[in-house]
C-alpha cells in the first residue's frame, strides 16, 4: 500500500485535485497521487484570469507522456491568478504537486469546502485505489 502524501490545511477532491484557501482566495493544484499516477507531465491548459468556474466542472486540462486529463474544479470561483510557471515548466508538478498550484479563486462558498474530504479521508480513499 502505498502511502500518499495529504498535508494539514488541504482539501481533496475523490478526482485528486486539492484545494487551499489562504484568506480569501483559494489555490487549487492536483495531488501527489494525481501526478505520481500521471507520469511525466509535459502540458498543463489553464483558464485565463477572470474566467468563472463551478465545483466538479473541467478548468483545464493536464497532459503527461502517458495521458491527457480533465482538471476538475474542487470549489467554485473567479480565477483570479494563474501559475504562468507551468506553461514553462509543467515537470514542477511532478516534483512539488502542492507547490505547483495551478490557478488561485475567490469568491469561496464555505459549503462546498465541506463537501471535500480533508487530509485523513483522502489518504484513506487513496489507500483503497493501490
Amino acid at each position: 500500500m502505498a502511502v500518499t502524501n495529504a498535508p494539514p490545511g488541504y482539501k481533496f477532491t475523490e478526482k485528486h485535485e486539492w484545494v487551499k484557501v489562504e484568506g480569501d482566495t483559494a489555490l487549487i493544484g492536483i495531488s501527489d497521487y494525481a501526478q505520481a499516477a500521471l507520469g511525466d507531465i509535459v502540458f498543463v491548459d489553464l483558464p485565463k484570469v477572470g474566467k468563472s468556474i463551478k465545483q466538479s466542472d473541467s478548468f483545464g486540462t493536464i497532459e503527461s507522456v502517458k495521458a491527457a486529463e480533465d482538471l476538475y474544479a474542487p470549489i467554485s470561483g473567479e480565477v483570479v491568478e494563474v501559475n504562468g510557471n507551468l506553461s514553462k515548466n509543467p515537470a514542477a508538478v511532478n516534483s512539488d504537486a502542492f507547490g505547483s498550484w495551478m490557478i488561485r479563486v475567490k469568491g469561496i462558498n464555505s459549503s462546498e469546502l465541506e463537501k471535500l474530504l480533508d487530509p485523513e479521508s483522502y489518504r484513506e480513499l487513496v489507500s483503497k485505489l493501490d
